[in-house]
């Protein structure tokens, strides 16, 4: 609750940001000569697969060093809207995830516009969820989610449930239920200290992912207490936590992270990004995963953008970096390298991005599940506090697994904190 207190503070700064804007000159800092020795610093939250990338990029730019600085996903957004209120302490480029860039984009006056001219490269719906009102451009797409399910091959066949990957998508291809009734099954047989899923907040994210609408209305108003799609997902999540299903880990935590390299969990929901997350924690277990059709069929969890912020030093070169960064030959690498699924629908059919396999989740041909994927997301509308209302539904999850509220319990106070976030 304290980290919801200084978010909202932070916004109504933000919300009194004229003078702040007024006083940032970094639009007409750092044009800089081509000798210029210069450090651009990108601040991002987990692995968005650039490593290689920046030494390309400073091999042909020797007078541009590149510093990335990561942290935990709230943590991120948190010091970002901090940052923006405070007139100073952004990166020259700031990583925002599609949960936050609605409230970011209300706030464009803190952003640098990039232009249009990359228009025609992008998804229409990840073009215009990072556009303002008056038609300014603040963030370049990244990447887009898509959902599957990953999963540990090695762990089903020891639990004796199906684990080849076609008879895995058959076996739960059609609902979320049936998600829930094979991992009774593994459960029933799993290896010791293996739960099925990894945990409730994780599974929800997955399961609302497909819904038209999930936490906004286009209109920005908050609909989680009303809409029957989110009631749906709260009870199919609860229904696996109480079969005990769960492992009970805060995605993105030290813990969560230690649960990869100690096969706690067998399954977890899957956006395309997620496969970089589970190739660095869990490198002991290459080849032992493997990527099934996702419940249900279609959905989108997640994906992100690079924005320039305005209080920048150096932001003519930080367009330039973030605009190379997200053009379409880098994000086919980051794919192919790291499995982040480009926003740009023109790589889809490429055959290097359409027949990719990947070795370490049993060469799955995780460029066929994806695009296809992607190719059918509808994509559901991302209010302003987004973010903070799946870690409100998270944190409610939570309460439930520890055993410190009823379902219901925590349901009222989960909207109820909801409610208060659009205050």
């Amino acid at each position: 609750m304290r980290r919801n207190r200084l978010l909202r503070v932070a916004v109504a700064a933000l919300a009194a940001g004229v003078l702040l804007t007024a006083c940032g000159s970094g639009t007409e800092q750092g044009s800089g000569s081509g000798n210029e020795k210069i450090t651009l610093n990108v601040n991002l939250f987990g692995n968005f697969g650039y490593k290689d990338l920046y030494t390309q990029y400073q091999k042909d730019h020797p007078n541009i060093t590149i510093q990335e600085r990561t942290s935990a996903y709230n943590d991120h957004h948190r010091d970002l809207i901090t940052h923006l209120a405070a007139g100073s302490g952004a990166g020259d480029i700031e990583g925002v995830d599609t949960g936050f860039i609605a409230q970011m984009r209300e706030r464009g006056n803190f952003f640098v516009d990039l232009g249009k001219d990359r228009q025609p490269e992008y998804l229409d719906w990840k073009w215009k969820a990072s556009l303002t009102k008056d038609g300014k451009q603040i963030g370049f797409g990244t990447d887009v989610g898509g959902l599957a399910i990953c999963y540990r091959r090695d762990l089903f066949e020891k639990a004796g449930v199906p684990f080849e990957r076609d008879q895995v998508s058959a076996a739960w291809g059609s609902g979320w239920d049936k998600y829930i009734e094979f991992g009774k099954q593994y459960a029933a047989k799993a290896p010791a200290g293996s739960a099925f899923f990894d945990g409730g907040g994780q599974l929800f994210n997955g399961i609302i992912g497909q819904a038209p609408v999930g936490y906004y209305n286009e209109d920005n108003t908050i609909v989680v207490g009303t809409n029957p799609e989110v009631r749906k997902a709260w009870d199919l999540t609860v229904q696996a936590i109480q079969s005990n299903l769960s492992a009970k880990l805060i995605g993105s935590s030290q813990e969560w992270n230690n649960g990869f390299t100690k096969d706690q969990f067998a399954t977890i929901a899957c956006p395309a990004w997620m496969m970089t997350k589970i190739k660095d924690q869990a490198k002991h277990a290459a080849g032992k995963w493997d990527v099934a059709a996702v419940p249900g069929g279609g959905g989108n969890w997640g994906g992100s953008y690079l924005t320039v912020p305005k209080q920048g030093k150096h932001v003519e070169e930080a367009k330039k970096l973030a605009a190379w960064l997200t053009a379409p030959e880098q994000q086919a690498q980051v794919f192919t390298a790291r499995g982040n699924l480009p926003s740009i629908p023109a790589l889809y059919d490429k055959p290097d991005i359409a027949q990719y396999k990947d070795q370490f989740f049993n060469n799955a041909p995780v460029g066929q599940i994806f695009t296809a994927a992607a190719k059918q997301l509808k994509p559901q509308y991302q209010g302003p506090r987004a973010g903070d209302v799946q870690t409100t539904i998270r944190d409610a999850l939570v309460r439930i697994e520890q055993g410190k509220q009823s379902s219901e319990e925590s349901w009222k106070q989960m909207v109820s904190d909801v409610e208060r976030l659009a205050k």
